[in-house]
């Protein structure tokens, strides 16, 4: 039953932060592509303090929408503020990590061939790496770091590496890979928390007030554009990690943490294509490197060109005959326990993505599956464990390839 309950409270949980996450990137895209389409507005509107205008047609009905330079006149009664998006996808995101990784599925998380880590201390060790990361960026962008763009991104780039290796070393790939998601999100969140919002709060209190923003509210105001630019290039990396788990090619890898690395920067290059054709400048090059780079990367990953290191090879041989009576061992020892129709794994109350290993024709029916997390990337079984030697991977990878 705990199990069961378990498996309902993290499908609500992710639900909900998958919607929040769609609200608060839908609205950042758009308010992105709404400032770089306003136009010079005609002389009337300018006379009323607005800065541009643009029309649109949507649902049926012409839209038009200005931006003032400063403030409208007069307040209006409602105003409406964009931060319960962000708030709600942190919230819900910190809430998902306890759920799957820290109380629901410590093997997502510790591979106990890296670090021998109770869930506990594993935990203190992500909330630390979330923390920490985002006290460095704070510090650096109140600094006069933050007001260079192009070498404040290069370091960031650099931290989020380090970072980024530093958690392959003590978790499991899929472990590490949710935790840069929760290191990026925080630092997006923050943006907007630490400096987007008392921004704003300083531009409305001037303009109730009557006055002139002062120095101060653009300082404010400056801070909070280079935050915002900030958060629109971490969208497309954040998001690959937020689907990220479906895929143990990239994290279950050796060097997944280079392959993380290398998606974060072609996706955030491909983001600067459309920022800048939302200006109206055109530089389809950028979005051809990137997907020259992807090509790469997909080449450099192919199993053709090499399997990763430490991966067992699988060959058949007479040498290595293998009967179907030890794949029935050994999947009933390595693999059974979660891929049943009744795990006795407590953190699964049915087999994981459906697939019930209880008879040799339901292996040979998942064999690429199986080839793929338990031979080619080992990723399974979680943690390994249940203590999956090369030599076992070696023989279920040499049946699987006879079965073909």
């Amino acid at each position: 039953m705990a199990a069961y309950l378990s498996e309902w409270l993290s499908l609500i949980v992710r639900w909900f932060h998958v919607i929040a996450g769609v609200a608060w990137i839908g609205a950042s895209f758009y308010f992105i592509w709404l400032d770089n389409h306003l136009r010079e507005p005609p002389e009337w509107k300018k006379e009323k303090g607005i800065k541009g205008d643009l029309w649109a047609i949507h649902g049926g009905g012409f839209y038009e929408v200005a931006k003032y330079r400063l403030g409208p006149e007069e307040m209006p009664p409602v105003l409406h503020w964009f931060k319960w998006e962000a708030y709600s996808t942190l919230l819900s995101g910190l809430a998902l990590l306890f759920v799957v990784y820290y109380i629901g599925s410590p093997g997502y998380l510790i591979d106990a061939s890296k670090a021998e880590l109770t869930p506990f201390t594993a935990a203190l060790i992500g909330l630390g790496f979330i923390g920490g990361m985002l006290a460095l960026y704070e510090i650096l962008i109140r600094g006069p770091l933050g007001r260079n763009g192009m070498a404040f991104g290069a370091v960031l780039f650099v931290l989020l590496l380090v970072a980024d290796w530093a958690l392959f070393q003590i978790f499991a790939g899929r472990g590490a890979y949710i935790h840069m998601g929760a290191i990026i999100g925080t630092i997006m969140v923050g943006n907007v928390f630490l400096g987007i919002m008392p921004s704003q709060r300083a531009l409305v209190a001037a303009v109730e007030k009557g006055e002139e923003p002062g120095e101060n509210v653009g300082r404010l105001a400056e801070l909070a554009k280079i935050r915002s630019t900030h958060n629109n290039y971490l969208t497309l990396p954040i998001i690959f990690i937020m689907i990220s788990n479906h895929y143990p090619l990239f994290y279950s890898h050796t060097y997944g943490w280079a392959i993380l690395a290398a998606i974060g920067f072609i996706t955030a290059f491909a983001r600067h294509f459309f920022n800048l054709r939302h200006r109206g400048v055109h530089r389809p090059s950028i979005l051809l490197v990137a997907a020259i780079l992807t090509v790469i990367l997909i080449g450099v990953l192919a199993p053709s060109t090499g399997q990763h290191a430490g991966t067992a090879t699988a060959t058949a041989g007479a040498e290595n005959a293998v009967t179907d009576v030890d794949i029935q061992n050994l999947v009933s020892t390595h693999c059974q326990t979660c891929h049943a129709e009744s795990p006795s794994n407590p953190a699964f109350n049915a087999p994981p993505a459906g697939i019930a290993l209880g008879s040799l024709a339901s292996v040979k029916q998942h064999s690429a599956q199986i080839m793929q997390a338990a031979v080619t990337t080992q990723y399974m079984p979680l943690g390994n464990t249940t203590g999956m030697t090369p030599e076992e991977r070696q023989k279920l990878g040499n049946w699987l390839q006879e079965q073909k």
